[in-house]
This record gives C-alpha cells, sequence and structure tokens, in this order.
C-alpha cells in the first residue's frame, strides 16, 4: 500500500520540480509559444480575410463576366441580323436585275424576232414575186409564139385599158 500513500518529501520535491518546470516555462516556452500561436491564428485571420477577398472578387469576375457575354451574345446577335437583313437585300437586288435583265433580253429576242419575220415574209414576197414573173414570162412565151397571139394579146389589153378609163 505504500503506493497509495505518497511520501511527505516526494510530495514537496514533485511540487517544487512542477513549480520549475511552469516558472522555466512561463520565463522561457510560453512567451514565443503563445507568440508564435498569436501569429498562427493572425495568419490564419488574413488568410481566412484574403480568401473571403479572393472570393468576393471571383463573385464580381463571374458577374462581370456574365455582363460582358451577354453584350457580346446581344452584339453577335445583331451582327447576325444585319448580315441576314444584307443577305436578304443582295438576294432581293439580285432577283429584281436578273428580271429586269431577263425582261429586257425577252424584249429583244421579241423585236429580233419580229425583226426575222419581216425578213422573211419580205423575203418571201420577193421570191413569189420572182417566181410569178419568171412563170408569167414563160406562159407568155409559150402563149405567144406565134405573131397572130401576140396582136390578140395587145387588142385585149389595150380593150380592158380603155373599159378601166371609163
Amino acid at each position: 500500500m505504500d503506493l497509495v500513500t505518497p511520501d511527505l518529501g516526494l510530495l514537496f520535491w514533485m511540487c517544487l520540480s512542477f513549480g520549475i518546470v511552469v516558472w522555466l516555462l512561463a520565463r522561457y516556452a510560453w512567451k514565443p509559444i503563445l507568440s508564435s500561436v498569436k501569429q498562427r491564428e493572425t495568419s490564419i485571420e488574413e488568410a481566412l480575410n484574403e480568401a473571403k477577398k479572393m472570393r468576393e472578387d471571383m463573385a464580381k469576375m463571374a458577374a462581370s463576366n456574365e455582363a460582358i457575354m451577354q453584350q457580346a451574345r446581344e452584339e453577335r446577335e445583331v451582327l447576325l441580323k444585319d448580315a441576314r437583313d444584307i443577305r436578304d437585300k443582295e438576294i432581293s437586288e439580285a432577283k429584281t436585275k436578273a428580271k429586269a435583265e431577263a425582261d429586257a433580253l425577252l424584249s429583244r429576242a421579241r423585236v429580233d424576232i419580229q425583226n426575222e419575220k419581216n425578213a422573211a415574209i419580205t423575203e418571201m414576197k420577193n421570191q413569189v414575186a420572182e417566181l410569178s414573173i419568171l412563170v408569167a414570162e414563160r406562159i407568155l412565151k409559150e402563149k405567144l409564139e406565134t405573131g397572130a397571139a401576140q396582136q390578140s394579146l395587145v387588142d385585149k389589153v389595150m380593150a380592158e385599158a380603155e373599159t378601166r378609163k371609163s
């Protein structure tokens, strides 16, 4: 049972040793330990503040980026609309120009066709007239081979001319 009841001398030396250790710790270790703990606490607090500031900056940047992206989308939409409008205008102008050119070409073709038709008709009339004269000439040569036939034809023509005059 000696272990359960401590001796008074042992108790005295234990208290004295504990006091010396506490005094040494207070004198030499607690100030540096407490100052390093305080420094660590301050650095952690600064890191937290810096992290909070960075989060706020990131939130601002995200909002700014979103605003920039929205503005870029709007500008893209405006540019696309302008491009579509220009494309539609160019297509419309090209269609109008092509229609005008086609109408002009069609009109010229109609005029050319009419001119060719008139020329062909004139040419046919000339050929018919030439053929008629040639046929009449051959017929007259055959019928008027004799002098009596020629005299009879001249008398007929003169008689018809006199009847027309009167």
